[in-house]
Parts: C-alpha cells; sequence; structure tokens
C-alpha cells in the first residue's frame, strides 16, 4: 500500500465516522422529541381525566345548577 491509498482509506474512514455521528445524533434528536411528545400526551390525558372527574362531582352535587346572573 502506497502513501496516496492510505490517505486516501484515512479520508475515507473519517468521512465514514463523521456521517455516523451525524444520523446517531439525529436519532438521538428524534428519540428525545418522541419522548416530549409522549410526555405532553400523557399530561393532557392526566388533566382531561381531572377536569372530566371534576365535572362529574359538580354533576353529582348540584354545583352551579342555581348560579345567580344578576349581581
Amino acid at each position: 500500500m502506497d502513501l496516496a491509498a492510505a490517505f486516501t482509506n484515512l479520508q475515507q474512514a473519517k468521512t465514514l465516522a463523521s456521517v455516523q455521528m451525524a444520523v446517531a445524533a439525529q436519532i438521538l434528536q428524534n428519540q428525545r422529541s418522541e419522548g416530549s411528545a409522549a410526555v405532553k400526551l400523557l399530561q393532557t390525558a392526566d388533566n382531561s381525566v381531572s377536569q372530566a372527574g371534576d365535572e362529574l362531582t359538580a354533576a353529582a352535587t348540584g354545583l352551579g345548577a342555581a348560579l345567580d346572573t344578576y349581581a
């Protein structure tokens, strides 16, 4: 193997490593985004269940049924 071939192989290896690192970084970013979206979805579902429970309690106890709007 001569010097030119060794230099070419080294450059190819550097380029391949750089591309692999960029792909890995993009994969990690996508996973982070998906994780954040999943957390937001769960939080929204939790808030919806709490709100539905509050509305059910209000309906069952009659809260707000006789609200005086003439003040």
